[in-house]
Formats: C-alpha cells, sequence, structure tokens
C-alpha cells in the first residue's frame, strides 16, 4: 500500500468512529489539527507524497454494566503510524478498576489479539469489541488478588510519602498533552513546572499516590520517547490525632503551583529553549543537581 492509501483507510476508519460514537463523553479527538492535515493530504496529495508529520490521536470511553463491573468505565487510547493500518495503531486501555499487574496483562493479550487477527486491517472497533468482551475477566482477577485491608488503630503511627518525579521525554509539541499536563497536575494537587519543547521536561511534586497517578496518565500517552529521569521519595512520619505533625509535606515543596515554563524560545519551530536559563530557574528553586542528571553536564 502506498502513504495515500494508508491515510485513505484512516480517514475512513475516523469517520466511521465517529458515526459510531457521536458524543464527546464517547469519543474525544485530541488534535483537530492533525485530522484536518490528514483529510486534506488525501483530497490533495499526489502519489508519493508523504503524509503530514503529526498524527490524529483520540479516546473512546466506554462503560461496562454488569454485576462485577457496575458500570465501570475504560478509556481506550489510540494514536496511528503512518503505516496503519498495514502496522498496528498504538492502542492504550486504561481502567481505574484494574490493579497494575491486570492493566498490564490486559494491554498484553489485547496486542496478541490485535497481532495475531487484525495485522492489515482497521482494527480499532474489534480493540473496543474485545476489552468489552474480557474486561470482566480481569476485573474479576483484580478483585480476587486484591490484599485484603489492614485495620489500623488510631494510636499506630502512619506514614506519608512525599514524591518528586523529574520526567524526561524527547519532545514535548502537542497542544492536548500540554494542556492534560497542566488539568492534570492541578486536579492532583501537584507542583511543579512542564517545559514544552525538545527536549521535553515535566517535574511534579505532592503526595506518592498523587505523582503515580499523574504518571501512570501521561506515560500511556503517545510518545516517542518518555522515561522516569529521577525521583525523590521523603517518608513523613506523623503522630495520632492529638499529637504534632512531625513533618509536613508542603514545607517540601520547591514549586508554589504548577506551570508551563518557558526559557527563550529559539530555532526553525520555536522548538528549542535556553539551557542557561533553565539552569537559572532550577538553581532558584533549590534543585540545580538535576541539570547535570538531565544532560550529563553540570550547569552554569
Amino acid at each position: 500500500m502506498s502513504y495515500t492509501e494508508w491515510a485513505e483507510s484512516q480517514l475512513a476508519e475516523v469517520e466511521l468512529l465517529t458515526s459510531m460514537f457521536p458524543g464527546q463523553d464517547e469519543l474525544e479527538l485530541t488534535d483537530q489539527l492533525a485530522l484536518a492535515e490528514l483529510r486534506s493530504y488525501v483530497e490533495n496529495s499526489t502519489s508519493g507524497e508523504k503524509p503530514p508529520p503529526s498524527r490524529p490521536q483520540f479516546f473512546i470511553k466506554q462503560r461496562l454494566d454488569s454485576s462485577v463491573t457496575n458500570e465501570t468505565e475504560f478509556i481506550l487510547t489510540c494514536a496511528y503510524p503512518s503505516e496503519y493500518p498495514s502496522v498496528l495503531p498504538d492502542i492504550t486501555v486504561r481502567c481505574s478498576a484494574l490493579s497494575r499487574a491486570q492493566q498490564t496483562e490486559i494491554q498484553t493479550d489485547l496486542n496478541k489479539y490485535l497481532m495475531k487477527n487484525c495485522l492489515g486491517d482497521l482494527c480499532v472497533l474489534a480493540a473496543v469489541d474485545w476489552v468489552k468482551e474480557n474486561l470482566e475477566h480481569f476485573i474479576k482477577k483484580s478483585l480476587s488478588t486484591a490484599p485484603a485491608p489492614k485495620l489500623e488503630s488510631a494510636s499506630q503511627t502512619t506514614q506519608e510519602v512525599f514524591s518528586r518525579l523529574w520526567i524526561y521525554s524527547h519532545h514535548i509539541y502537542n497542544k492536548s498533552k500540554r494542556k492534560n499536563i497542566l488539568e492534570w497536575s492541578k486536579e492532583l494537587g501537584l507542583s511543579g513546572f512542564s517545559m514544552p519543547g525538545k527536549p521535553g521536561i515535566v517535574c511534579v511534586e505532592g503526595p506518592q499516590s498523587a505523582c503515580e497517578e499523574f504518571w501512570s496518565r501521561v506515560k500511556v500517552l503517545t510518545w516517542k520517547k518518555i522515561m522516569i529521569r529521577h525521583r525523590e521519595d521523603i517518608t513523613l512520619n506523623r503522630q495520632g490525632d492529638d499529637s504534632n505533625t512531625v513533618e509536613s509535606l508542603d514545607s517540601l515543596r520547591k514549586f508554589t503551583g504548577f506551570e508551563e515554563a518557558m526559557f527563550d524560545p529559539h530555532g526553525n519551530r520555536g522548538n528549542h529553549m535556553d539551557l542557561g536559563q533553565l539552569y537559572q530557574f532550577l538553581n532558584e528553586k533549590g534543585c540545580c543537581d538535576v541539570f547535570q542528571i538531565y544532560f550529563g553536564i553540570e550547569g552554569r
């Protein structure tokens, strides 16, 4: 198949999905510009011309209603490689009712199913149907392996963990991803910053559980490369309700709120930041040592 034929198939599937899932609570296209560029390419391209670099991405949200799932929602995240459907799309399943182990297992089994049965064909609807048929099984396994809750007395010492994650991405351009990063950090009560461009940097700090939730959401988006380059975890010792807190979580924060930070954007696409200004920013926050962790050099 040619790039044009691949693009025609992708556009046809998006239009089919839009008609089948008409509500924004069912299907959300995260980059309308990428879809417009794909449509323009299909309508105007000449033979051999390569497709636009931005690729359509979307979420499909569905609910299962049974005695086990109890209207559990799952989200299917999808992005098209240029050669789809000759290669599989990037599809990720997310469901809050699954443990981490079952989340990994359902993702692995879905990929195996698509590779065996759908390679070369449009397969997003097949993926949705497969998840609907199999999700209850994985939820049951999550429930059966979940550890029993521990009962703690009021006098028992409880521990809370403060985390700071330093996330590195090959680049952060997509407006939808940038919006998600800002909204999710606010929703989860995290402070820090994100630096778009190439490379992309995100720092989040706050309760460990909130940081882990943020990372679980971000990493399933479509990235060329993304990782936690460095992390800091500090255990806070808290006494009972009648005692004073030994150390407060907020006292460990180095950032006030969460912001998108730009440092003199330059380059042909305006996507490179002044790393000297980034170093000064980190230095002012008392965390300049992470600059060497990111870039392998000492800042000045």
